[in-house]
């Protein structure tokens, strides 16, 4: 993120631009943007003033959608999609590092939004004991809010885990039989 922020001028800017990117038919408000990418609303409204400035972004105003959608007409839409969609999100290392953090984790998974495969079930799979559940579900918000996307994500307990791999449970097959990377494996069965 840090290169990118560097390159568009800020974090946040990267940030509304991702969600826009990724969400292109959904109208947002100031204050669900500013929720979404962890900002304060006036940044979020500096922003959108240069984002709608270069038509990027338009205000749509009807009935009771009142907020901003990305331009679909804009000249550079596409190759700025591709541009931020294919640049890797994350880098692994800050995956684990944000994600250990949790618990004692064994394994960490990424497919979807993380390696570019839209059609993926999950886009991270967690493994791990001791995992506070609103200790994940911030973490998640947090890099849903540096991606631009909600993210698709399970958590299992190593025990729950190795019983699904075993009993071939469509989640855990739909994933692992499918494009995905590993980021962190400590279960000598995967």
């Amino acid at each position: 993120m840090e290169t990118l922020s560097k390159l568009f001028g800020s974090e946040t800017k990267v940030k509304i631009m991702r969600l826009f990117l990724f969400n292109p038919e959904h109208v947002f408000g100031i204050k669900e943007i500013a929720s979404r990418v962890k900002s304060d609303s006036s940044r979020v409204r500096k922003e959108m003033s240069v984002l709608q400035k270069i038509h990027l972004v338009k205000h749509r105003s009807s009935g009771k959608t009142n907020g901003f959608i990305a331009n679909l007409q804009f000249s550079h839409l596409l190759p700025l999609q591709n541009f931020l969609i294919n640049v890797e999100p994350l880098q692994s290392k800050e995956i684990i590092k944000r994600i250990s953090k949790l618990g004692t984790i064994k394994l960490i998974i990424v497919a979807g939004v993380f390696i570019q495969e839209p059609e993926s079930r999950l886009d991270m799979l967690i493994v791990g004991d001791n995992v506070k559940k609103g200790a994940l579900e911030n973490t998640i918000k947090t890099l849903e809010s540096e991606i631009g996307k909600e993210l698709k994500y399970a958590h299992f307990t190593t025990e729950d885990f190795k019983y699904r791999l075993s009993m071939f449970d469509k989640l855990i097959r739909d994933v692992l039989d499918y494009p995905h990377k590993k980021v962190l494996n400590r279960l000598p069965i995967l």
